[in-house]
């Protein structure tokens, strides 16, 4: 039974809301993050930050204290509002043929702990304790986590009730993605979403392992403390609630740095052992079935098939190709140990970047690229149900959230 609640938001005001949500900060590259920081004073990525108006770069504690500083100068300057009873929050995001949908909440830390809420991702501790550190000082949340729901009669109801009433939010980013925002908050109505997940027996992490994992850690540190406001807030986290069926799954390119001391000949021949082979020659493939890869190197794309024969999967996981891929080729051939931390591999989403297969391969930086079919939503579960990990980077996940939409504070 999940324990899904409503929250007052710190959020945008309607006149700025184009102007102050950003996408995650991590995405930016350095001129276009200083070129937004330098004409949009409204911008939510002063308050990440803070160091810009210095012209000095932050880090640790000192960064993360500036980052509440800054918020609440947004707040004073009238940026943010704050609302004056608990909502959900009804978002919408198009673009490019596809309409994703959601409501944005708080999900319990308690279902995190007793796995209602389910993850397939190893989280760092490094990680945890740096974000949750960065929780504490800042006191606010601003980018909801993704999680995915089995698709519920009621909750896919709200979306074609509120769809033809005036958005509290309608914008369109620079990238041309179209967002709207409707405020659910008629009590009765608010009561019946929180009861709707309450029939829902799990959830499931899509996107935010360690978002979720660091704010369970803070959870962890103030319970052993004695603020009992700190406490109950710190024991929700945001979330973004989105039907399985209305996920996006993409793959995730591979590209290899070098052969592990093989010749092309001697490499193609290690593949045949376990995949049948198919030069295409100039052709672009992309896989349309599971245990079918494409690669390319040396300026040719190839088919892979898995042998029937070299099929033989122990657990879940095993079915999933992501790790076909680690377990056939990139350990016992090209040496790679750990696909997380090892230089030899690198990682680009396919979505977006279908020419780079062959154009980084082709321009010198990596010797070969693989791509795979993409995890479904079925997978995904299974793997999470069973307790399992699944490879790093094994699905590119849609829809992406926008940081400042809704912010959830934490103090």
């Amino acid at each position: 039974m999940a324990q899904i609640r409503p929250f007052r938001a710190i959020r945008p005001t309607r006149d700025k809301v184009a102007l102050v949500t950003t996408r995650s900060y991590d995405i930016y590259k350095k001129k276009e993050l200083n070129d937004i920081l330098r004409l949009n004073p409204f911008s939510f990525l002063h308050v990440l930050r803070p160091g810009f108006k210095y012209h000095k770069t932050l880090h640790g504690n000192k960064r993360f204290r500036m980052v509440h500083n800054r918020y609440g100068e947004f707040k004073e300057n009238g940026i943010f509002k704050n609302d004056d009873k608990p909502k959900y929050y009804l978002h919408q995001k198009s673009y490019n043929g596809d309409v994703f949908w959601g409501i944005i909440g708080l999900a319990s830390l308690d279902d995190y702990q007793n796995s209602v809420i389910k993850k397939h991702e190893n989280t760092l501790s490094e990680r945890e304790a740096l974000f949750g550190n960065y929780l504490e000082k800042t006191g606010f949340n601003a980018e909801p986590v993704l999680i995915t729901y089995p698709d519920n009669d009621f909750l896919s109801s709200l979306i074609l009730k509120y769809r033809p009433l005036r958005a509290e939010y309608e914008f369109t980013t620079n990238k041309n993605r179209t967002h709207l925002m409707w405020l659910i908050e008629q009590e009765d109505e608010v009561h019946q979403i929180t009861e709707a997940f309450k029939t829902i027996p799990s959830l499931y992490i899509a996107d935010g392992h360690h978002r979720t994992a660091s704010s369970n850690f803070l959870y962890q540190k103030m319970k052993s403390g004695d603020n009992q406001k700190a406490e109950e807030l710190s024991k929700y986290f945001m979330a973004y609630f989105i039907p399985e069926s209305n996920l996006r799954i993409t793959s995730f390119f591979r590209f290899i740095t070098n052969l592990n001391g093989l010749h092309k000949r001697e490499f193609l021949m290690a593949l045949d052992e376990h995949f049948r082979i198919e030069n295409l020659g100039k052709r672009y493939y992309r896989p349309s079935k599971k245990h079918h890869f494409s690669m390319y190197i040396d300026g040719d794309f190839y088919k892979l098939y898995l042998r029937r024969a070299s099929f033989n999967p122990s657990n879940e996981l095993d079915h999933l190709d992501s790790q076909i891929l680690f377990k056939k080729i990139l350990e016992p051939i090209l040496g790679i140990k750990d696909p997380s931390n090892d230089k030899n591999i690198h990682y680009l989403p396919e979505k977006g970047n279908e020419m780079q297969l062959q154009h980084l391969v082709d321009s010198g930086e990596f010797t070969v690229g693989f791509g795979s079919f993409p995890v479904s939503v079925k997978q995904l579960k299974t793997v999470a149900d069973n307790n399992l990990i699944m490879p790093p980077k094994s699905s590119y996940i849609e829809p992406k959230l926008r940081s400042g939409l809704t912010i959830y504070e934490l103090i």
